[in-house]
């Protein structure tokens, strides 16, 4: 059984994917500050069915336990197959207002965590030559969002990352790609009122907004045999919000 990391996976896009994952017969090590109630749920739920869901307690801001983090990890499951690269913090307002600790907040989750977890990991993939990493990007790392400067520049150096990560462990087996969501129906997206929320939806070629279980369903092809030749890419995946 190949065992795939989630980080973010006790909540919302996250927790999606893991099960997701669990249920496609991976063994999902879902990485968070905590365990969720739905995370528990979710762990007992996979059981039943002989799927195989785990948390592991973490904290992706201190840079300094994460390889130890790693360690443990392979020495309780095993070689790592894959990882997937959701945690993130939001930070909405404008630039002008925002603080210069929330900023660092931002780009220290949202970058240097998933690139130092990512070093780590790949590792286990390079002595094994072969992985998949997927980093969990967005739209507005693409066009951007009126209020959204920081967390945008975050998710376009996701992109950066992609590419150029995938260029480096390609010759190993190893892909890397990014999926792009569009605005999601998630905690995240939660304080935006509904006329800003029915905007974005109508914007859309499909006129709604993104499901978690859509982003789900591209990570899990990108972790899959089916895109053994897929590498260095970004999957989009906005109801056609940037069509």
């Amino acid at each position: 059984m190949r065992n795939i990391v989630v980080t973010g996976g006790s909540r919302g896009i996250g927790l999606v994917i893991a099960r997701r994952l669990a249920v496609s017969g991976y063994r999902v090590v879902a990485l968070a500050r905590r365990e969720s109630e739905a995370l528990v749920n979710a762990i007992a739920d996979t059981a039943k069915q002989g799927q195989a869901l785990h948390f592991h307690a973490c904290d992706l801001e201190d840079l300094s336990t994460l390889h130890t983090l790693v360690t443990d990890i392979r020495r309780t499951h095993g070689p790592i197959y894959g990882v997937v690269n959701n945690a993130a913090a939001g930070a909405a307002g404008m630039l002008s207002n925002m603080s210069e600790a929330e900023m660092a907040r931002v780009v220290h989750l949202n970058i240097l965590s998933p690139m130092i977890l990512t070093k780590y990991l790949s590792r286990s993939m390079m002595t094994r030559r072969e992985g998949r990493i997927v980093n969990v990007s967005s739209i507005v790392g693409l066009r951007g969002y009126r209020g959204l400067s920081v967390y945008s520049a975050t998710k376009a150096a996701l992109l950066g990352f992609t590419r150029s990560l995938a260029r480096e462990l390609g010759p190993l087996g190893i892909t890397v790609n990014a999926v792009a969501p569009g605005f999601v129906d998630t905690d995240m997206t939660q304080g935006m009122g509904d006329d800003d929320r029915e905007r974005i939806a109508h914007r859309s070629a499909l006129r709604r907004m993104t499901r978690a279980e859509d982003i789900a369903s591209a990570v899990d092809f990108l972790l899959g045999d089916g895109a053994s030749n897929v590498t260095g890419t970004v999957m989009v995946v906005d109801a056609g919000s940037t069509a």
